[in-house]
């Protein structure tokens, strides 16, 4: 019997970062992060909306016979807006099993990835999920920033929503966040920037070289660029380009 993904919610801390389930990694912590960096890419944001309610209801869930967990309709109905989004943000209710176990690559945290890692493991957002976060897009893009902007921080599950609504107005939020985090450099937020640009063919990204070495027809989900200080500054620079031209 596969393990339930909703039962390791239950031992989530109510607001911040969580840890998100599945194989760790024993690599030494980095610094005053405190765990390695392969955990804190792969952390989740909880909201604090309605958290101990949605927890609650989590276990409650019966598997299909797809393997699926979806929260019965009656239950769903009964959450308010935002305690549907605490919802989706820990629990994704399609089962969709990945392939083999690929090791984590060395040295994550000098490295700026073509693609940012999975929410959930074995698990995906379901189409009632995804429709949610489309419908209710405005409200959706302003309560991650509500918590970025208090946190300095966006889990994997924020990074993932920031690229299904196709959040590109939250350019400023996502470099505000990588900034202003003083505990750890999280090179996943450059990716962010990157993918955002990629999928809105902003033709500058699309013509340089960075986009030719991440995303060109031969490259992988662990194709990156090494970390340094110009590319750094040279992502955000065409992000915020982006940004200006959408605006006009």
């Amino acid at each position: 019997m596969k393990f339930i993904l909703s039962v390791a919610f239950v031992f989530l801390f109510v607001t911040g970062f969580s840890q998100r389930p599945g194989k760790r990694v024993t690599d030494k912590p980095t610094g005053k992060l405190g765990m390695s960096y392969h955990d804190y890419r792969r952390r989740l944001t909880v909201p604090p909306y309605g958290i101990i309610k949605v927890r609650a209801l989590i276990p409650k869930i019966k598997s299909d016979e797809g393997d699926n967990e979806a929260l019965n309709k009656k239950d769903y109905e009964s959450l308010t807006l935002r305690e549907k989004f605490t919802y989706h943000m820990i629990h994704a209710e399609s089962y969709s099993q990945n392939c083999d176990y690929i090791p984590p690559p060395k040295n994550e945290s000098a490295k700026i990835f073509a693609y940012i890692p999975d929410a959930f493991d074995e698990f995906a957002w379901s189409e009632r999920q995804t429709k949610f976060l489309s419908t209710n897009r405005d409200s959706v893009v302003a309560i991650m920033r509500e918590s970025m902007a208090r946190t300095r921080k966006a889990g994997i599950n924020f990074k993932q929503a920031i690229l299904e609504v196709n959040a590109k107005e939250m350019i400023p939020d996502i470099i505000s966040a990588y900034r202003e985090n003083t505990v750890v450099k999280d090179l996943d937020l450059l990716s962010l920037l990157m993918l955002l640009m990629k999928d809105n063919e902003y033709e500058p990204f699309l013509l340089s070289g960075s986009y030719k070495k991440l995303y060109a027809e031969n490259t992988s989900y662990q194709t990156y660029l090494n970390y340094t200080k110009a590319n750094e500054e040279l992502i955000i620079k065409r992000a915020t380009d982006f940004y200006n031209a959408e605006k006009k």
